[in-house]
């Protein structure tokens, strides 16, 4: 089947959602770690429970209550100045090392991102981190009111970028994405970093959750199509012609 099409996640695909942490480490000494974890764990089952109780908020919401969430759990008071000033950080994200490199080589094909961010949060990011002329298009997930991995929310790729699901490569680096977007009927490329058979964690600590939750494959009967190291190897896929 050719790859018409590259479809990136945004957030630990595209871009480094790690990357706050210098910034909650700056704000909340000491417990930069703890929150950060957290944060991104809450963020991710928040967009789940929203979309299972059919209680949508656009992705800024979802991000201020897990962060609001976090630094209660870490012992820091959620204060609106607090608040405003790390769920910033989102808008600013570092995107990950290769991914100026990989889009580049895959000029002349249509490059997107879908993502469950809200339009707002996706165009600030995508202008601040000056990827934006190496995409076509930039799809957030706000009208299917509901979020990833809901069929609902890959619905809206087809027609926001004119090529059929079985014609296009989802690339993501979360592995409930993964399955998502392979269920719906995409060509899948799963970003495997840091992840998978003999990565064990050695401690308990929340980094070490974050990775043994999120970065290893999930059972849920999806496999991806293409396991890769790094965005750079999407260029040497085959079908691309």
């Amino acid at each position: 089947m050719p790859i018409r099409a590259f479809v990136f996640d945004a957030y630990g695909t595209l871009y480094d959602v790690q990357s706050v942490l210098e910034r909650v480490e700056r704000a909340c000494p000491g417990r930069g770690a703890l929150i950060t974890q957290i944060w991104r764990l809450k963020q991710l089952e928040y967009t789940w429970l929203r979309t299972c109780m059919e209680a949508f908020a656009d992705f800024a919401v979802v991000t201020r209550d897990s962060l609001a969430y976090a630094l209660d759990v870490a012992g820091v008071a959620p204060n609106e100045a607090l608040l405003e000033e790390l769920a910033d950080a989102y808008l600013h994200l570092t995107p990950a090392p290769e991914a100026r490199q990989a889009l580049g080589a895959l000029s002349g094909r249509t490059r997107a991102i879908f993502s469950n961010g809200s339009v707002a949060m996706l165009d600030a990011l995508v202008r601040n981190s000056g990827l934006g002329g190496m995409l076509e298009h930039v799809v957030s997930v706000d009208a299917a009111r509901a979020f990833k991995p809901s069929p609902k929310a890959y619905a809206l790729v087809e027609p926001a970028i004119g090529v059929p699901p079985g014609e296009a490569l989802f690339v993501s680096s979360n592995g409930f994405d993964v399955a998502g977007a392979k269920r719906f009927g995409f060509q899948v490329a799963w970003v495997r970093r840091g992840g998978g058979p003999g990565t064990a964690p050695s401690a308990a600590g929340p980094t070490e959750m974050f990775r043994a939750q999120r970065l290893h494959a999930e059972r849920l009967h999806a496999e991806p199509d293409h396991v890769l190291g790094s965005l750079t190897e999407l260029a040497g896929l085959p079908g691309r012609n």
